[in-house]
């Protein structure tokens, strides 16, 4: 006999989730494995009346059994996640529902979001082999409705996932009775292989509505009496039914070690045959089950001696468990130093027919991926005909724990009822170094469809840190930035010490007015860039510690300016080591560092995604701004600030700054006979900043003391926007005029002209900016006018938003400072990107965490409402304000309310104005037409209603006004 060679290139299986008898998800199913336990029941008396078939001599037209292996509610669906409606989700076939939910948790599993599939290369291949749904629901032809239509058919299992994730690879569906869903698992590994496409999903389903099957199991003389499938055992007597989902997502070995994603295992050979003319079209062919295992170990490239396991298709009948070891004995029987072991699921579950394949790569799976191998349930008395010793075969009756190092291999075999067969080889992964790194700080992220659903999956990951060690912290931030992310209701908080996250979890989970926000809106963020005063010793050193992105930087910046400045710019920042009788107020020094301090922390914010509608900055600060706008290359605006720095040094006085609470008619008199003194700074109607020579300033602030005026020194400046300046505009403009200049990528709000600028900032610009007063509140205004949602301070403290305040205490803005001054720890940044990421941003996580961090961690799946009964139920009552008079339209907007509801399958109260048609409530092309049709009668509306006018119309809000509009005007 020869064995087909053509080795396939390796795939990984990165996802994993299923939902069995008695194991609502993967390590509740890996816990009954290991216990050898079991989930077969009685049958439900929400299936069939068991006893009015039960006929214990298997009378015609009866089975001889009331045990099964059943899921728990397999109906309940969380329709509203998936936009469905909840008419379209009654007439579902509940193994679509069960597919949908398992395939998005699978795809989390493997660490990935969902939502950032949508237009991808992903394919979708389901194993499937019965629709007992479309038996009870498809035979009344008087009920059958659209709805009902697509709610049927084994296509629509696999095509339901493509179209809810907007997946475009191959959709297919695939039933090869008993063997479906480790076919439609090869028929994944041939896709990738192909290059159909780059990511697989592969799943397997079953649902036991009807007694049908398990009467034509009793009358073929299949069926066990007591439900339960007992492979290989003394005792086996037939089949025993069970249901499940199971969906595994296969990479290319090398994609998946490319993108670090957690490997369970690989899967490095895959056949599939049949069994010709054989017996019978249902009896097994050792031959044929032979020819597939050798071609799959041939594709792998692996010697039969060298795979430990055989999960195999162990249905527990007496002819299918002896051919089966015949065939598995003629491939193993040969030179092993250990004899093979055999097991088989369907001990545990029963015989999950087109689920029943997926089930045994699972266990697979979980087995490699653990090192240890559960035990078969039912082999503590093996089936002495059987001589699997002979066969170089043993039954495994213990939990055996796998060889630790080097490669371990298992094999799965599934064999369909007409003669389909298949068998895979799979071994353990490369391995990966995914050791937890101390230190940092990370943002826990998780979204959800609703509040409710949100407070679910918190008080998930709430466990799982609860069992995860502390230092393994940065790595779960950052896996929920990668899985957790891209849903309605978003929270997030940032984490740097796991018992106070913990605590706040906590915390927040009880809160009824949780904080979330949506990612429906972007936030418009402003920069506002720190002038002088605001410098203090070992500025941003925690920032520094903490933050790589940070870190990295500020290294830059202090690269590119020590030929200018001749020194570590870090060195005097960071570490604190001044010369002797030199502070960092000196101005020489402040100025410099506070460039560096504005750039560093401005790159950083950029790096993780933080993109501003403007910049603007305040004296040096517009210097940092200039350079993050693209005006000025980094090395020449450090030249520049280095020879401002050095040109004010060589000033005999360097002068004084005082910012005054008072209004420029307060101060003029006192200037007026100063002429040294000037108005520095408009920074708001009272609050101004003036400068010049040292005596002058302090005569003009003493009177302004006695007036009652406060006032504040401003240190670490010369009397920078003074007549004092004019000695260095000389020097300091042949550097200037050194440096070229370029048009700004991001507006800049200048403090010069006080308004936005858009063309290149010139050397004369520079000039004229050291001698001219700030205009700081034109400057605010002028941004204003962009319609800004939030501000952030960049820089070491929060000086420039003080002055937003006092100009305008009543803005709606919200404020975010990623260093608060010489309290900061280290985690601010991370404050700034959680509030930013829950007001709708998306940031470039990555950035925040080491390479280390950055390695996959598998999370909990998302939890689902299993009992969700309308699409909007988290949805707060919209204001119906832009809608038509109710005294005139009452009626009109009643009755739209009613025919929107009575289409979807929805309470009028459960509508909300707000709600979008497509991505809330689930209406469809089939669904518009139906509402037009609705409403055209209810309203009496003169012909028919312009279905293309309908797909425009968004929400409920834009329904009930367009409906309004045209009953008015007929």
């Amino acid at each position: 006999m020869t064995w087909g060679a053509g080795p396939i290139s390796p795939v990984a299986v990165v996802g994993i989730d299923c939902r069995f008898p008695g194991a609502p998800d993967k390590n509740s199913f890996w816990e009954m494995l290991l216990k050898g336990d079991h989930g077969i029941t009685e049958i439900p008396s929400d299936r069939w009346n068991a006893e009015a078939f039960y006929s214990a001599e298997g009378k015609p037209g009866t089975m001889n059994t009331t045990m099964a292996g059943f899921l728990n509610a397999p109906s309940s669906f969380d329709h509203e996640f998936f936009g469905i409606a909840p008419h379209d989700a009654l007439e579902m076939d509940p193994q679509q529902r069960l597919l949908l939910q398992a395939s998005w948790r699978a795809i989390e599993d493997a660490a990935i979001d969902p939502a950032s599939l949508a237009g991808s290369r992903t394919s979708v291949h389901v194993g499937i082999m019965s629709s007992e749904w479309a038996v009870l629901h498809m035979a009344d032809y008087a009920e059958i409705t659209p709805r009902r239509g697509t709610g049927n058919g084994y296509h629509m299992a696999a095509n339901r996932i493509s179209y809810h994730l907007d997946l475009k690879g191959p959709s297919v569906a695939v039933d090869t009775a008993c063997s479906s869903s480790l076919v439609a698992v090869h028929l994944a590994i041939a896709a990738l292989s192909a290059g159909d496409c780059d990511l697989a999903i592969a799943a397997g389903v079953n649902i036991i509505l009807t007694p049908a099957l398990s009467i034509f199991y009793t009358q073929a003389g299949l069926s066990a009496p007591d439900g339960e499938c007992k492979p290989f055992s003394a005792h086996a007597n037939g089949i025993g039914r069970g249901e499940g989902v199971g969906v595994v997502v296969l990479r290319r070995l090398s994609d998946a070690i490319a993108h670090k994603q957690p490997i369970y295992a690989v899967i490095e050979g895959s056949a599939v045959s049949h069994d010709g003319r054989s017996n019978g079209v249902t009896a097994p062919n050792r031959w044929s089950q032979q020819q597939v295992i050798g071609n799959a170990y041939a594709r792998a490239g692996v010697r039969p001696a060298e795979v430990n396991f055989v999960e195999a298709h162990g249905t527990g009948t007496t002819l299918g468990d002896m051919i089966e070891v015949q065939a598995l004995g003629a491939v193993h029987a040969g030179e092993r130093e250990q004899p093979c072991a055999l097991g088989s699921v369907k001990g545990n579950i029963g015989h999950t027919e087109g689920a029943a394949g997926i089930a045994g790569l699972i266990k697979t799976c979980l087995a490699l991926d653990r090192r240890i191998l559960p035990p078969s349930r039912h082999s503590n008395e093996e089936n002495a005909d059987l001589r699997l010793d002979q066969h170089g075969l043993w039954l495994a009756r213990l939990p055996m724990r796998l060889p630790a190092e080097g490669t371990v291999r298992g094999a799965v075999s599934s064999f369909g009822l007409g003669g389909t067969n298949s068998h895979l080889v799979l071994a353990t992964p490369p391995p990966a170094d995914r050791r937890p790194e101390r230190g940092g700080v990370g943002v826990l992220t998780v979204s959800a469809g609703t509040v409710t659903a949100l407070r679910r999956n918190l008080a998930s990951i709430a466990e799982m840190i609860d069992r995860e060690p502390s230092e393994r912290l940065p790595q779960i931030c950052h896996s929920t930035n990668l899985v957790k992310t891209s849903l309605k209701h978003r929270w997030a908080l940032p984490a740097w010490n796991r018992e106070k996250l913990k605590a706040d979890l906590r915390a927040q989970i009880a809160d009824p007015r949780i904080p979330t926000g949506s990612g429906y809106a972007t936030p418009k963020v402003i920069f506002l860039f720190t002038g002088p005063g605001a410098q203090y010793p070992r500025m941003t050193r925690a920032l520094y510690d903490n933050l790589p992105a940070y870190r990295d930087r500020f290294d830059e910046v202090d690269s590119a300016m020590r030929p200018h400045f001749g020194r570590s710019i870090a060195s005097l920042v960071i570490d604190d080591m001044y010369p002797d009788g030199v502070s960092v107020h000196d101005p020489a020094l402040a100025q410099p560092a506070l460039f560096a301090v504005g750039y560093a922390l401005g790159a950083t914010l950029r790096d993780l995604g933080v993109w501003p509608e403007a910049m603007l900055g305040y004296g040096t600060g517009e210097y940092a701004a200039a350079c993050l706008a693209g005006v000025l290359p980094l090395s020449a605006a450090c030249e520049i600030v280095v020879a401002l720095a050095a040109s004010t040094q060589k000033l005999t006085d360097y002068g004084a700054m005082v910012a005054v609470e008072a209004t420029a008619a307060q101060v003029k008199p006192h200037i007026d006979a100063e002429p040294l003194v000037t108005i520095a700074g408009y920074n708001g109607p009272r609050d101004l900043v003036i400068s010049g020579d040292t005596d002058a300033v302090a005569r003009v602030t003493g009177a302004l003391r006695e007036a009652g005026v406060a006032t504040k020194p401003v240190l670490g400046t010369p009397a920078m926007h003074s007549p004092l300046m004019r000695p260095v505009v000389a020097e300091f403009s042949r550097a200037a005029d050194a440096v070229a200049a370029y048009r700004p990528v991001v507006p800049i709000a200048s403090t010069l002209h006080g308004r936005l600028i858009t063309d290149g900032l010139d050397s004369a610009y520079w000039v004229e900016q050291i001698t001219s007063p700030v205009r700081f509140d034109a400057a605010l205004s002028a941004v204003r006018e962009l319609g800004p949602t939030h501000l952030i301070e960049v820089g070491p403290a929060p000086t420039t938003l003080d002055l937003v305040r006092r100009a305008d205490p009543d803005h709606e803005m919200t404020v975010l400072t990623p260093c608060p001054g010489e309290t900061a720890a280290g985690h601010e940044v991370a404050e700034v990107l959680a509030a930013l990421y829950r007001d709708g941003l998306t940031p470039r996580w990555q950035r925040l965490y080491t390479k280390q961090q950055q390695m996959p961690w598998r999370l909990p799946p998302y939890v689902f409402d299993d009992h969700a009964a309308s699409p909007v139920t988290a949805v707060q009552q919209a204001s119906t304000e832009g809608l038509p008079a109710a005294s005139a339209t009452e009626s009109v907007v009643e009755r739209t309310l009613a025919a929107l509801a009575e289409v979807g399958g929805y309470s009028t109260d459960d509508l909300v104005m707000d709600a979008r048609l497509l991505d809330d409530l689930g209406y469809d092309s089939l669904t518009l037409i139906r509402l037009s049709d609705r409403l055209t009668t209810l309203l009496r509306i003169d012909g028919p209603m312009d279905l293309s006018e309908l797909p425009q119309l968004e929400t409920v809000k834009d329904v009930v006004s367009y409906v309004s509009a045209r009953h008015d005007a007929s």
